[in-house]
């Protein structure tokens, strides 16, 4: 009988630990030939075990050449690219502490602004449009912080795959894919949230996958500190972009199967098992979610002042913004009868109630002359017309803020004035509160009687500088249909039953009284049954641009019908300061949680802006523009490597393939070597594990009504680039043991894997002279 060359290659995998059964007693012959075989080595099939300076110095190589990847000519080009304009003006807004809105949470923007301050950004610059020069100003920094992260992401998938699969040339060949990825460099070189993102992300399983290793040994050291990394590269994923919570899912599954595992090991005590489950509870939902709370806290401490933002939030908040029109300000609490106030839509972006001198066109809602005046106060200035009349056009006149206008010649006004949502600050904003069956003239005598607006109350609202009615009644609105017009009617006050609207609070009994910036009240028009509230529709030319208001019949409670009271005078009332109204921190959280919410869903798509569908992402269909419009402009285009991107594709069939036939195998009883059993592990725990990534991270865009672009595909990529090595690893490994030499099975595993690292490299290196510039024609 042949002996087995000590150091030789590991046997074809046929033979290899369950192969014929030779004849002879047990402890004869049989026994001896087992004595003259080499001792087992850890099942490789192809390729020995690597040594322990080899990994090391592997993690090295990769970790260099990611760094040199995404940091060479990292300034260029040295003007806003994409993204830049909103991420990097963000950072500006956290360095000057200006409020601002953002549709995602806010840790990113935080950390942008955090490497800006600290490499020497002064965070004056404007960061207007894509293409606008950086000049003098230092924004290497920040860019260099997310080229940081960005390659910090090869060496996490590295040691991912090593610890998923054991094998050195499976997370090798991984972290060549993401080293030659274009488009991988080109998502890393700029101020983005995506590299923060990913880098979260890639920690999140990293430590998922090492915690799962130390299982084991529960409760020690290393087992701990993965656990508690798990929980905080989960709340640093949540804290920048929502996408997050696709990998707070796939590390809440993970848990869920292992503490299944654990309640089936009958050895384990409840005691035991109670301990695994409070651990998991502590570092995997309490941490992430304390973390995650406190860089709200952070974010809402830093920016205390007023910015861009500010209308996006309610009059409470507001009011705590130095800066801002209502802070440190003086208040009747109480609504009363004879008020001045404004009135704000609690829909993101609803705008203040407002009226001016401005008839709907012909054939817009109730019939009304063509000719029409505008009395709109526009940053201290009121423009009155262009106005078409049957005298010609009337010239435009405009007024220092504050002087009346009367309305223009030809204006009569018993006709029905325009309602709209404005959200500016405005003198057209102010409505007086008034009974429906009596005047309140005599309110304005300081010696009358106050009398409160109380819940259930049926009131009408007076324009202040109209003295027309807030009107509703059974005619279209301009541009949402079924829902009825909402006009301004009446002369000096006196209209009609359409004028009559039922005050109610949210939540509140009847009589309750309302108070000012926290109540949130809904106005039902005692004659329709409609409810009052803006639809977010933007009204044409002939409305100034401003929002629609409209009186829906459709009862359903929304913020579009939920108003709240915010300037309010009375001079028979005692001020309050509005500190004392100031919302509580766990109510401004969930408040800026719904609005980063409404903002996320209402995203839509810019005029002439390239989108794209999620079937085009994994085919590497369209990419994004991130620069240059002309062709002598350097341009850079996100577009990834093509063989990638299709090797990626190819190899997810190739997987659930190889999966299915493995579980079926294995759910048959198929005898296997020791080599094809631990392949088996393998492919359907650790590919298994990774391919779950990819569908939470690439599935749900089909699901999402907002608009998507290209880079919304990257931290699938990474799963399936991590797939890819542990794929062709496994069926490499699993060809060359068909093969009886062993040199020629290592040359078999060892030229399959080499082929795959230069048909990754080529792509790449065939336009290396511009790595991270992707353009339009390669």
């Amino acid at each position: 009988m042949r002996r087995a060359r000590p150091g030789a290659g590991a046997p074809r995998m046929p033979a290899a630990g369950g192969g014929r059964a030779e004849p002879g007693p047990r402890g004869g012959p049989q026994r001896q030939r087992e004595s003259r075989r080499p001792p087992a080595a850890p099942p490789r099939p192809a390729a020995p075990p690597a040594s322990a300076p080899v990994r090391p110095a592997a993690l090295v190589l990769v970790t260099l050449l990611s760094f040199a990847s995404r940091f060479h000519r990292l300034s260029e080009p040295p003007h806003v690219c994409w993204d830049e304009t909103h991420f990097g003006k963000m950072g500006s807004y956290y360095i000057n502490r200006t409020f601002f809105f953002d549709v995602h949470p806010p840790l990113g923007k935080m950390l942008i602004g955090l490497a800006g301050y600290l490499s020497g950004y002064d965070g004056t610059f404007p960061f207007q449009k894509p293409g606008d020069k950086y000049e003098q100003h230092n924004y290497v920094g920040m860019r260099g912080f997310c080229a940081f992260l960005g390659s910090c992401l090869v060496p996490f998938t590295y040691l991912t795959v090593l610890e998923l699969s054991k094998s050195l040339p499976a997370a090798l060949l991984t972290a060549f894919i993401l080293i030659f990825d274009t488009g991988c460099i080109t998502l890393s070189q700029y101020i983005l949230l995506d590299p923060i993102l990913m880098f979260f992300l890639m920690g999140a399983v990293l430590s998922m996958v090492k915690c799962n290793s130390c299982a084991d040994r529960p409760f020690s050291a290393s087992w701990w500190l993965w656990l508690s990394l798990t929980g905080v590269n989960l709340a640093g994923a949540m804290g920048v972009k929502f996408v997050g919570l696709f990998v707070v899912l796939l590390v809440g599954l993970n848990t869920i199967y292992d503490l299944w595992d654990l309640l089936g090991n009958l050895s384990l005590s409840v005691v035991m098992f109670g301990k695994h489950l409070l651990a998991r509870v502590l570092c995997l939902i309490l941490l992430p979610l304390a973390l995650y709370t406190a860089v709200f806290a952070v974010h809402f401490t830093v920016l205390n002042k007023s910015g861009p933002g500010d209308g996006f939030f309610s009059s409470a908040f507001q009011s705590q913004l130095i800066g801002n029109n209502l802070h440190n300000v003086s208040v009747p609490e109480h609504l009363a009868y004879g008020s001045v106030v404004t009135m704000k839509n609690l829909r993101m972006a609803g705008g203040y109630l407002h009226s001016h001198w401005h008839l709907y066109p012909e054939g817009v809602g109730a019939r009304q002359q063509q000719s029409w005046a505008c009395c709109c106060w526009k940053r201290r200035t009121i423009k009155v017309g262009p106005v078409p009349h049957a005298e010609g056009r009337l010239p435009t006149r405009e007024a220092p803020w504050g002087q009346a206008i009367s309305p223009a010649h030809g204006t009569s006004r018993s006709k029905r004035l325009c309602v709209t949502a404005y959200l500016h600050k405005d003198l057209n904003n102010l409505w007086i509160i008034k009974k429906h069956d009596s005047d309140t003239a005599d309110l304005s005598d300081p010696s009358s009687p106050v009398e409160l607006v109380r819940h259930g109350d049926i009131i009408r609202l007076e324009h202040k500088e109209t003295s027309r009615n807030l009107h509703s009644h059974q005619h279209e609105a301009p541009l949402t249909r079924k829902h009825f017009q909402v006009t301004g009617y009446g002369i000096n006050g006196t209209g009609d039953s359409n004028d009559f609207w039922r005050i109610e609070v949210v939540g509140r009994k009847a009589g309750k009284l309302i108070k000012v910036l926290r109540s949130q009240v809904r106005l039902t028009h005692v004659a329709t049954g409609c409810i009052l509230g803006s639809s977010g529709k933007t009204l044409p030319k002939w409305g100034w641009e401003q929002v629609e208001v409209t009186c829906t019949p459709y009862l359903k409670e929304s913020p579009n019908s939920l108003w709240n009271f915010e300037d309010h005078i009375n001079p028979k009332l005692p001020n309050i300061s509005l500190d004392v109204l100031k919302p509580s921190f766990a109510e401004i959280l969930l408040e800026s949680h719904m609005v980063m919410i409404r903002g996320n869903s209402g995203l839509k798509p810019k005029d002439n802006e390239v989108t794209s569908k999620p079937w085009h992402w994994p085919i590497n269909y369209q990419g994004l523009r991130f620069s240059g419009v002309n062709e002598t402009d350097y341009r850079v285009y996100l577009l990834g490597n093509p063989v990638i991107w299709w090797l990626n594709l190819v190899t997810i069939g190739l997987y659930l393939l190889i999966a299915v036939s493995t579980a079926v195998a294995v759910k048959r009883g198929v005898h296997l070597s020791a080599e094809l059993k631990e392949l088996s592990r393998v492919v359907l725990r650790g590919g298994g594990q990774i391919m779950l990534g990819w569908l939470l991270h690439y599935l749900p865009f089909f699901m999402m009504g907002r608009v998507l672009y290209f880079h919304h595909y990257f931290p699938a990529m990474l799963f399936s680039s991590m797939l890819t090595g542990i794929t062709w690893d496994t069926l490499l490994k699993f060809c060359a043991g068909f093969l009886s030499p062993s040199t020629a099975a290592r040359k078999v595993y060892g030229g399959g894997v080499l082929t795959l690292v230069l048909l990754i490299m080529y792509r790449k290196c065939s336009h290396l002279h511009e790595p991270g510039v992707g353009r339009s024609d390669i």
